[in-house]
């Protein structure tokens, strides 16, 4: 478990629109690179795989998006306790996706201290090591709300 793995609400909500934001620079880093280098004559951009994988991250993004708004909307109402962890789990996989892919993307550069996109990585990281890995916050979240509560009490 993270060291900050038991924040709750409205905290959770706030490092969940940081993680988001961190996911969304490395997204659009990464387009911006994949429009301007070339390979076999064209954009590597226009190639289906890399398509397909950007858009992959792009909806992982907009969801973590839409569950950090949500955690933040919820933040001081009777869902906060589990809004704002959950919305942190979207946000931390979203990240470790768009940082994974930026470093694919950008091929060797990505993983150098010449560019910034092992950044984004290293970031991702911290902060699963920090608040915990995703699956351990969903876990959290349903145990606050009794979703592995007994059915039947004997």
């Amino acid at each position: 478990a993270g060291a900050l793995a038991g924040l709750g609400g409205p905290a959770a909500a706030v490092l969940a629109a940081e993680a988001v934001g961190a996911a969304d620079a490395a997204l659009t880093r990464t387009v911006d690179h994949v429009r301007t280098r070339e390979q076999f004559g064209r954009p590597i951009g226009s190639f289906q795989a890399v398509k397909h994988r950007l858009a992959d991250v792009y909806v992982a993004v907009q969801a973590a998006r839409s569950a950090a708004y949500y955690a933040a909307w919820a933040a001081d109402g009777p869902e906060a306790p589990v809004a704002g962890p959950l919305a942190l789990a979207a946000a931390l996989e979203a990240q470790r996706a768009a940082a994974g892919e930026a470093v694919q993307l950008h091929g060797g550069i990505g993983i150098t201290w010449e560019h910034d996109a092992h950044l984004y990585l290293k970031r991702a990281a911290s902060d699963e090591l920090l608040f915990g890995p995703a699956h351990r916050l969903r876990a959290r979240a349903a145990d606050r709300d009794g979703l592995f509560a007994p059915a039947v009490t004997v």
